[in-house]
């Protein structure tokens, strides 16, 4: 979930959807990343934009992924409020977040509407 935010970073959805798949299928895991030449993730996000940056901002958000002793996803590089907020409400079933990106605020919506017409 996390890997998808940061690919969300200045694209859309629809770009991120073109890559998600074959992403996971070449790196399962965060070790897996770290491992791979710049070139071929490269190659393979270039469609996003910004694919040396995004490059970089992968290995090192994996490596304190499995390295750094966190807590909370907003203290990993890379991640920022869209991301945190999304990790609670999904990870963290808190849906007391009051994001400010309108997809969210939308899920939340329609999760109160979903929940008050008896469908728990």
């Amino acid at each position: 979930m996390l890997v998808c935010c940061l690919f969300l970073n200045q694209t859309t959805r629809k770009q991120v959807d073109k890559i998600r798949e074959e992403f996971f299928l070449r790196y399962p895991s965060p070790q897996d990343l770290l491992k791979t030449g710049d070139e071929e993730i490269e190659d393979l996000i270039k469609s996003l934009g910004f694919k040396r940056v995004r490059t970089q901002r992968l290995k090192r958000f994996s490596l304190e992924f499995i390295s750094k002793e966190w807590k909370e996803p907003i203290e990993l590089h890379g991640i920022g409020k869209y991301a945190q907020e999304s990790w609670e409400i999904f990870q963290k079933l808190n849906f007391n977040v009051q994001p400010t990106d309108g997809a969210l605020i939308d899920y939340l919506n329609w999760l109160e509407i979903y929940k008050t017409n008896g469908r728990n």
